[in-house]
């Protein structure tokens, strides 16, 4: 039997988001702006939610 994490919003301080923003846009060679609009749209601060909708915009491009 595994043990998983419980599914609990953890409430990240805005730094943490911030450090996120810049780690992402300067990976994926894209402008903060953008990292931040996608945030706002999924309202999600998951990094591996963001790195999906990013990777699914560079398809359609």
């Amino acid at each position: 039997m595994t043990s998983r994490a419980p599914d609990v919003a953890v409430q990240r301080s805005e730094a943490e988001i911030e450090e996120d923003v810049a780690l992402l846009a300067k990976r994926h060679r894209i402008s903060t702006a953008i990292v931040r609009e996608i945030m706002r749209r999924s309202g999600a601060t998951d990094r591996n939610v963001i790195e999906r909708e990013i990777a699914k915009g560079k398809a359609r491009r």
